[in-house]
């Protein structure tokens, strides 16, 4: 299955991009013994100031047709690692061949792409920069994976 991060925002060089590369390196490792992976950014940008309802637009049109749509959201489901591992399992074993995560710009995502999420997730119920959003889903990415290969990354 493979797994596409659709983002607002362009991430230049800097910490969290050196992050975002190392754990995405490190999931396109281990998931691909798991059918998981490899994991691609898409990143989008409304440069005519649209708001909200254009990021959605743009972010609509990176997620592949069929995808799983899954949205980072500070209202989405606050789920533990092995639950988050397990949704990955049960959408890749449904025979799913794209999982899409989409993050919005600043304002949040629109709630017309909201409403037609298979699956909203949250980190907390603080709000997080988008940036950090990135690394902290490409992390749990890959310790999802390391769970689901029986790893000691995880000692939960």
């Amino acid at each position: 299955m493979r797994v596409h991060l659709c983002a607002v925002g362009r991430l230049r060089t800097g910490p969290e991009r050196a992050l975002i590369d190392d754990y995405t390196t490190r999931f396109d490792r281990s998931g691909r013994a798991l059918s998981l992976g490899p994991l691609t950014e898409h990143e989008v940008e409304d440069k005519r100031g649209g708001g909200m309802a254009a990021e959605a637009e743009l972010l609509a049109r990176a997620v592949p047709a069929g995808a799983v749509l899954v949205t980072l959201d500070e209202r989405g489901a606050l789920v533990t690692s092995p639950e988050f591992a397990a949704m990955l399992t049960r959408w890749r074993d449904d025979g799913r061949q794209d999982l899409a995560f989409v993050i919005g710009g600043a304002d949040g995502i629109d709630p017309g792409l909201r409403a037609r999420a298979d699956a909203s997730l949250s980190f907390g119920k603080m709000v997080w920069p988008h940036m950090l959003v990135r690394v902290m889903l490409c992390e749990q990415l890959y310790r999802a994976a390391s769970i689901l290969a029986g790893a000691p990354y995880h000692r939960a």
